[in-house]
């Protein structure tokens, strides 16, 4: 197996502790895709995509922020359980709140742009790159939730508002290049 995306021994302990037949865990690593390595939050990010793009193609602005507010419903509470089982808080593993906060980058694409746009692929491929940086870099206040919040909503909280951020700017982009 390359070593590259090799669990770490620290990720096995934690596996061995989980009952990965709940709900909770699949859950929590969006169908797995936490348990993907490297960098398990961009591939949670990733995995956030096509559900995201089934929401913008079938549905609405409020489909998506509906859908948006139950994952981060769920994420909060599987999220909790997988803190409680595992011993760890903020598992690398945990990346519903990607989801949520890759959700929230994506409400300005289905507000501003319209599906068939030239640029549509653009706008999504940014969306992901945007709230990737902003999870990466967590500029205040999202370290502020990161570092000293603790439980469920630290482990939501910080992608929520890196999320935010990614859409504000994301909506700039948007607006200033007339694709609005």
């Amino acid at each position: 197996m390359n070593k590259f995306f090799k669990i770490s021994d620290d990720d096995l302990a934690t596996i061995r502790k989980l009952n990965m037949r709940s709900w909770y865990v699949w859950a929590a690593t969006w169908f797995g895709a936490g348990f993907m390595r490297p960098a398990p939050g961009t591939w949670g990010s990733l995995a956030a995509l096509p559900f995201g793009l089934l929401i913008i193609a079938f549905g609405d602005v409020v489909t998506l922020i509906a859908a948006t507010i139950i994952v981060t419903l769920i994420g909060y509470y599987a999220s909790k359980r997988f803190e409680k089982d595992s011993g760890v808080h903020d598992s690398k593993m945990i990346v519903i709140d990607e989801v949520v906060g890759q959700w929230l980058t994506l409400i300005p694409v289905i507000i501003m742009v319209d599906f068939a746009a030239p640029f549509f692929p653009f706008y999504i491929v940014l969306a992901f790159i945007l709230l990737r940086l902003f999870d990466i870099k967590k500029p205040w206040p999202v370290s502020y939730f990161d570092k000293q919040v603790g439980g469920p909503i630290g482990v939501m909280g910080d992608d929520i508002v890196a999320g935010i951020y990614a859409a504000l700017i994301l909506t700039g982009c948007i607006y200033y290049a007339g694709s609005g």
